[in-house]
């Protein structure tokens, strides 16, 4: 506790400006519900390797091959976090340097694809992720390098199998994607492997949401599935914000020199040094996720996703396929009318409660006004609360819904800012939202948010 106050008496008479803003973030976090499924919060333990001195330090390479001198303290902490995740996920190869998920997507690609290559990964409106071939991203059309093919969910709102089985068929990919960020079920690892066994494709799990699942044994493992494992560490692993790939024998069975080509990819193809400070922190949350008390918060995170969607039905709430197997819950709005998620998720700013607007499936809006909410427990989870709150919180977010049902996107997207603008002076002024912030403000001093740090 010395070492950080001192580092913040240090910060205040340096640039007391930052520090305000950092103090200012601290205590937006500790006073509200932060409910974006793909946010937590880390250990101190986390949070002090991140700033340490190992910041200073250029290392170019990889253990025992680095490109500059004086690495051998480095070369320790590198091998650390290697075995420490290869232990944990149970994979013969891991690299820890992707600076965050979409890098580590991107070296993925070009360790197995050659350009004009199809790939294929879910739509973004149907869940799915800019890198997995979205024609927004460079993975997809827009970026001329890949053909990608897009796979969608059905009206249940799960994968749609016989339209995936169809296009693989159809396109020959040289990879495909499982994995996604707004899908509320369990990813079905072994029913994508037939499909891209049978067609000779990379099959390749980007678990960044759920890794933290995975470890804790709340989350079947994708490792007998697939060839290749992406996965940030700041979400369910509880981590700093780095990203993992990992190969598994399955895919050194495919291709021996596969860990080989994803290392080259990395540095020198796309990045240059890492990010030490990051490895460290990424070995600390990695001996923490192999804990048996990680576990039990695994399993809890799933627990409460699974009474926070109750609640929200009961409260009225309708819900992308019905429920959640995970930590992530999708709420579809088109009851209160097309592109209503931003509406709701600045009234629940307002009110405390951090989530983000969301496309659903069959988006009949678009992505800038989507009409879904998404929201998750992880973070929650973390400040030790539990079903009790879930029922509450749900509540609270139906409450906050129903409080804003009233309005609607103008189809004259040209009277669209002007209405937002009175919206916004609108919900400051509300008083059933303020009646939700106590709440809020009263269940979160139940569940304090790092105590050892003072504003």
């Amino acid at each position: 506790m010395e070492v950080i106050m001192r580092w913040f008496d240090s910060l205040n008479s340096t640039d007391p400006e930052t520090l305000k803003y950092i103090k200012a973030e601290l205590k937006r976090q500790r006073d509200g519900l932060e409910m974006i499924p793909s946010e937590n919060f880390t250990s101190m333990a986390v949070m002090q390797a991140m700033g340490s001195i190992l910041t200073n330090k250029y290392s170019e390479g990889y253990p025992k091959r680095r490109y500059y001198g004086g690495n051998q303290i480095i070369d320790e902490i590198e091998t650390t976090a290697i075995e420490r995740a290869k232990k944990l996920f149970g994979v013969p190869y891991a690299n820890v340097q992707p600076y965050s998920g979409s890098p580590a997507n991107l070296a993925v690609y070009f360790a197995t694809c050659n350009p004009g290559d199809v790939v294929m990964g879910l739509a973004l409106t149907d869940g799915g992720h800019l890198t997995h071939g979205s024609e927004m991203s460079m993975t997809g059309n827009a970026g001329h390098i890949y053909k990608s093919v897009q796979y969608h969910v059905d009206k249940s709102g799960t994968v749609d199998f016989e339209e995936l089985k169809s296009l693989v068929a159809e396109n020959k990919p040289k990879l495909i994607w499982v994995g996604f960020t707004a899908y509320p079920r369990e990813f079905p690892f072994e029913a994508f492997s037939k499909i891209a066994d049978s067609s000779g494709a990379y099959l390749v799990a980007d678990i960044s949401h759920i890794s933290g699942l995975v470890v804790g044994g709340a989350h079947k493992s994708p490792v007998p599935y697939v060839h290749i494992i992406t996965t940030t560490t700041h979400k369910t692993l509880r981590g700093p914000r780095g990203a993992m790939i990992m190969v598994t024998e399955k895919g050194l069975q495919k291709d021996p020199d596969l860990g080989k080509k994803i290392d080259k990819t990395i540095i020198p193809g796309m990045q240059g040094g890492p990010h030490n400070h990051t490895t460290a922190a990424i070995a600390v949350a990695l001996l923490e996720a192999s804990k048996p008390e990680f576990k039990e918060y695994a399993n809890q995170i799933v627990r409460n996703a699974k009474t926070l969607a109750e609640s929200l039905k009961r409260n009225g709430m309708k819900l992308v396929t019905d429920g959640t197997d995970t930590h992530l819950l999708l709420i579809d709005l088109t009851q209160f009318g097309t592109g209503t998620g931003i509406f709701v998720q600045e009234a629940l700013d307002v009110s405390g409660i951090t989530t983000n607007k969301n496309t659903i499936p069959g988006e009949p809006s678009s992505p800038f006004y989507p009409s879904g909410i998404r929201l998750g427990t992880p973070a929650l989870t973390t400040r030790g609360m539990k079903e009790a709150e879930m029922e509450v919180i749900g509540k609270l977010i139906a409450q906050v819904a129903y409080a804003v049902k009233g309005y609607k996107l103008p189809e004259d997207k040209a009277a669209r800012q002007e209405y937002l603008k009175k919206f916004r002076s609108e919900i400051e002024k509300n008083d059933e939202l303020a009646q939700v912030r106590e709440q809020v403000l009263a269940l979160c001093s139940r569940f304090p948010l790092y105590p050892e740090l003072e504003i």
